[in-house]
């Protein structure tokens, strides 16, 4: 190759390598067995040349390895380098990544479950402890020069969220901001964001998958193409691609109607051969069983397959379902090696655990290579199945979606069983962000050519509808950002209020609504040109215009609303004539269709009325069902009555009336015009317009016939250019309230908190009371509940155990609906204490309703949950998983989940009560011992 290039070219090319390996990119690079992706070059190089990054790649890209540099860089400098992620699974993932690669003692881990070397130059966590570190003004942020924000995107979520900002907009100038980010659509504004708030970033984007995917969808026996061969080049297609007609075919015989009306004019013979031939084409659709899906996929030679059910029991049956049908993914050597691995992970758990964990039915299922992922798997579980499916040794998963934030677990192949999932109120399709975020763990690199993602076949199954998911790349970034109570006292006791409220102002969130803004803000500029020139078009050399168009509008307004009035009353009295009717009465409708005579057979009033109709809803007032002189049986509505309607005369219904009998009809109707068809109705004549009489209108009038503007000869040209500019007038106030509305939004949600605060003695302007340094330290949802438990003193005098059962109420919250049944408490003391929390919850939501604190905008404090305040107790209390699991009725990931959290609470409880003389700090250390045992203390660090 340069054997074809210049002397001039070579020696250009040698300057180029020349310079490079000056660079700490280049020993960098050596370190891996395969080339650095153009974008992670551009990303690196940015890095050492001082600027901050945001990386905005697919899922599987290799984006990680920027971040890896970041910590190659800190170490080379004799700097520090924090490395973030969302959840613990990841921060564990990433430590062990960066030990084998560095060394056990250069890497230390902060997870608030764990605490490892916490002084090391690399310090990997999860990004609540950072936040935690810079309001606490910690030492361990002296020599800080890189901070990597993993999975940057989880900003968006609306519990969680604010944490990420709150890192980005606290971290010290002097540190290099790394944030790594899945793909979304509005990557230049964040990066827009971070150049204002961070300084120099730059923002790299790479859309490229790594590995090319293909789309399909299984359905009977076929996988069939979502996107026709020749449009789809394995997802890197840039040109339109075309659904599968085969699919659309598919779509539409499944979707058609078994039964068509005109069949009853076709021969019986005809019907049946067309409804068996439907049932042939029929019966090549169905869904296939998850062991059938996995069966096949094993057939074709796309296993590892990870297969997203959005249930944590959907995904245990998945697994049992398996088992039964007798599948086996794994030969004998292979089990032999999942049994060793096992066994090994698991030898720190008691073997009197192992049982009511469902150890033995979880290890026959990884034996055969099949296994489940979810929260709610103990977390010793949860590693061992990641471990061994990245060995190859578990072939399917069935998981719900948190595997598909972060956790290095690509497969061959991802299977979705549906396209809705429960978003914990209702049941809702997956969004084109959430869809390209699942699918996206298919194909791994330097391992496969392609990935797979295998959408299940599902009845009224949309194929356009899917190929717009798989097709659509829009997954917008939007801030989740809210101030909190805790947030607002840590801000005061360092800036101050008045620099707080400017740091708030620099959020992502004041940032979005600031840009929002900007097109109304435009719009409001133009409809103030248009104006001008209006009030130019209706200037009048007589007097003020403006002045006399605002009197023939109030004059306008008034004879609308005395018309509605009218309108009103005519049918209300027409509603009421209604319901005088009764079955016989011979009526004449005023108007409508059915305008003429005709007879009341059912008055059409609400069940329990005398004559009611029971199969009727009474909305709009009586709908009668008559018969009309046409022979036509109809229910009316009130719009068929305009006027008051009278009974003209009466008739006897025979009992044999039949409305359905085309014969009784007609005998009826012609007995109805025999009766009646020679009385002319009264003609309902309107009394004198309320108009008429209305001194309002009067006095407008007159004022309008006195004006000087009444007199000019060019007032009806004047009059609309005034109309032209009060409907742009109007709408300009609009536009303008809506910019009020978002403008400053944060910051006035954090004047409400300040003022709350200030009010309960948190807060006295600037400085931050004893009782507000107290709250600074507790961080959480519920974290000016627990403050006012520490204030009042409810928690004084409890045991340990009893403790943690009040403490699991401000982090726990029930999976079950709100009209759950009363969930068991401990009685005695913590009984009462909880009753307590409670009532102190309720005097602070009222406080907060009366400082415009709204919990629906994710500000202010939920109600406290007591639905594991009875686990928390007996575990606290030393009793066994068996009989804690059992009693809880809860999984045992979840189990260790929730301990855990509530053990984070316990230590923040102990930092913050007074430490003389009361009972709360000491006993709440104790409780941290008593639940940090058993299944909550395994270590997940290997």
């Amino acid at each position: 190759m340069t054997e074809d290039l210049s002397p001039a070219e070579r020696y250009a090319a040698a300057r180029v390598r020349t310079r490079e390996e000056a660079t700490a990119l280049a020993p960098f690079r050596a370190l891996y067995d395969f080339d650095l992706d153009p974008f992670q070059i551009e990303a690196c190089q940015a890095l050492e040349s001082g600027k901050g990054v945001l990386v905005a790649a697919p899922t599987g890209s290799g984006k990680t390895i920027v971040g890896e540099f970041a910590v190659h860089l800190a170490l080379a400098q004799g700097r520090k380098c924090f490395y973030t992620t969302p959840i613990k699974a990841l921060s564990n993932q990433k430590y062990t990544d960066l030990v084998k690669r560095y060394g056990a003692e250069k890497v230390g881990l902060l997870t608030g479950d764990n605490s490892v070397n916490s002084e090391a130059p690399v310090v990997v966590m999860t990004t609540e402890v950072l936040r935690n570190m810079l309001y606490a003004g910690s030492q361990s942020l002296r020599g800080l020069g890189y901070v990597v924000m993993d999975e940057v995107h989880y900003l968006s979520d609306r519990f969680r969220g604010a944490v990420w900002e709150e890192v980005i907009i606290h971290l010290p100038d002097s540190v290099t901001l790394v944030s790594l980010s899945a793909t979304v659509s509005n990557a230049e504004e964040f990066g827009d964001w971070l150049d204002t708030v961070r300084g120099d970033t730059q923002v790299i984007v790479s859309e490229e998958r790594p590995v090319p995917l293909w789309q399909h969808v299984m359905a009977g026996r076929r996988m069939y193409d979502l996107f026709e061969e020749s449009t789809d080049h394995g997802g890197r297609g840039r040109g339109r691609r075309e659904v599968n007609p085969d699919l659309v075919r598919l779509a539409r015989m499944e979707n058609s109607r078994s039964y068509n009306p005109r069949d009853r004019r076709r021969g019986r013979a005809v019907r049946e051969a067309d409804r068996e031939r439907e049932r042939r084409a029929r019966s090549r659709i169905w869904t296939p069983g998850r062991a059938e899906v996995i069966d096949r996929l094993d057939a074709e030679g796309l296993l590892p397959a990870i297969t997203f059910i959005f249930s944590r029991a959907g995904c245990e049956s998945a697994v049992q379902q398996c088992l039964h049908s007798g599948l086996r993914l794994n030969d004998e050597a292979a089990r032999a090696e999942v049994r060793r691995i096992v066994e090994e992970r698991t030898a720190a758990i008691p073997g009197e655990d192992l049982h009511v964990l469902g150890y033995y039915e979880w290890l026959e299922g990884l034996e055969r290579g099949i296994a489940a992922h979810h929260a709610g798997m103990l977390p010793t579980f949860k590693e061992v199945v990641e471990e061994l499916f990245v060995r190859g040794l578990v072939k399917a998963v069935f998981a719900t979606e948190t595997l598909a934030l972060g956790i290095n677990m690509p497969a061959r192949s991802v299977v979705l069983e549906k396209l809705v999932k429960w978003n914990g109120e209702q049941h809702a399709d997956i969004t084109p962000g959430e869809y390209t975020q699942l699918t996206g763990r298919a194909g791994r690199r330097g391992i496969d050519v392609e990935g797979h993602a295998v959408v299940l076949w599902q009845r009224a199954m949309d194929p356009a509808a899917l190929a717009g998911l798989a097709g659509t790349r829009t997954y917008p970034l939007r801030s989740s950002f809210r101030p909190s109570y805790n947030m607002a006292v840590n801000l005061v006791h360092q800036f101050g209020r008045h620099r707080s409220r400017e740091l708030l102002e620099t959020s992502f969130a004041q940032f979005q609504a600031d840009r929002s803004v900007v097109g109304i803000s435009r719009q409001v500029q133009r409809n103030e040109e248009g104006l001008s020139g209006y009030r130019e078009g209706m200037t009048c050399h007589l007097g003020d215009f403006e002045e006399y168009a605002r009197l023939r509008r109030e004059l306008k307004d008034r004879e609308n609303e005395l018309a509605r009035q009218g309108a009103a009353q005519r049918r209300a009295a027409a509603a009421a004539s209604l319901e005088k009717l009764r079955p016989g009465d011979v009526i004449h409708v005023p108007t409508g269709k059915f305008a003429g005579l005709a007879l009341v057979l059912d008055p059409g009033l609400p069940a329990g009325r005398t004559g009611g109709h029971r199969g009727f809803e009474y909305h709009d007032g009586p709908r009668p069902l008559v018969l009309t002189a046409e022979r036509q049986v109809k229910r009316l509505a009130s719009m068929d009555f305009p006027v008051p309607v009278e009974a003209l005369e009466r008739m006897r219904i025979p009992r044999s009336f039949n409305a359905r009998s085309p014969q009784s009809r007609r005998d009826l109707a012609s007995a109805l015009r025999t009766k009646a068809g020679h009385i002319v109705p009264d003609r309902h004549r309107r009394g004198r317009a309320a108009a008429a009489d209305d001194r309002e209108i009067a006095r407008l009038r007159s004022e309008l016939r006195a004006h000087p503007c009444h007199g000019c000869d060019e007032r009806e040209d004047h009059a609309r250019w005034a109309e032209r500019y009060h409907r742009l007038h109007r709408d300009t106030r609009q536009l303008e309230r809506r910019i009020e509305g978002r403008t400053n939004t944060i910051a006035r949600t954090f004047d409400r908190i300040v003022a709350l605060l200030t009010e309960l003695d948190y807060l006295r302007g600037d400085e931050v009371t004893e009782h507000g340094r107290r709250l600074a330290r507790l961080y959480g949802e519920l974290d000016l509940l627990a403050s006012e438990c520490l204030r009042d003193g409810i928690w004084e005098g409890l045991g340990p155990a009893e403790l943690a059962a009040c403490v699991s109420a401000l982090v726990y919250e029930s999976r079950q609906a709100d009209d759950a049944v009363a969930p068991k408490v401990p009685g005695g003391e913590a009984k009462a204490a909880l009753g307590e929390m409670v009532r102190i919850w309720g005097r602070l939501d009222a406080l907060e309703e009366e400082f415009r604190i709204n919990q629906a905008e994710g500000v202010g404090q939920r109600e406290p949950d007591l639905g594991f305040a009875w686990a928390a107790h007996q575990w606290a209390s030393g009793r066994g998983l068996d009989e804690v699991l059992r009693e809880a009725e809860m999984p045992a990931g979840d189990f260790v989940r929730w301990c855990k959290q509530v053990i984070d609470v316990l230590g923040q409880i102990a930092a913050a009560a007074p430490a003389d003389g009361g009972t709360v700090a000491k006993n709440a250390r104790k409780a941290v011992d008593g639940m940090l045992r058993g299944v909550v203390a395994y270590s997940s660090v290997g």
